[in-house]
């Protein structure tokens, strides 16, 4: 088999859907399906309790006398702020795993479509 055969098959029709590209409102659905329904409920229960804590800490912080808690309530504040970030990161990051698993089964079918394309060539 030559390379102008070879690059033909590759560049050939493609049989998954390019349609389903990875847009955010597809990625957002992945995400609040039934699969990952456990992992939607950790991060938005986190996410809640992390930002009331905030919410506390902030008012605390202007209802505090002395320089002393005003500090810790700061630092409260900007650690639970951080951490609902953190939550956002999180969720972001398991909404990227499923699409890269996602890539990763197109390609081994793709793989998988350019081996038997090659081993009927030879045949």
């Amino acid at each position: 088999m030559n390379d102008e055969q070879i690059r033909k098959i590759i560049d050939g029709p493609q049989d998954y859907e390019d349609s389903k590209e990875d847009s955010l409102c597809s990625m957002l659905s992945d995400f609040y399906s039934r699969k990952m329904l456990s992992t939607a409920i950790l991060v938005w229960v986190w996410g809640i309790a992390f930002m009331a804590g905030a919410v506390y800490s902030a008012v605390k912080f202007f209802d505090a006398d002395q320089t002393r808690d005003q500090i810790l309530y700061a630092a409260l504040f900007i650690c639970l702020v951080q951490f609902v970030g953190l939550m956002k990161v999180f969720a972001w990051q398991m909404i990227a795993r499923n699409s890269v698993k996602r890539e990763v089964k197109r390609l081994e079918l793709r793989i998988a479509e350019l081996s038997a394309s090659l081993g009927a060539g030879r045949s």
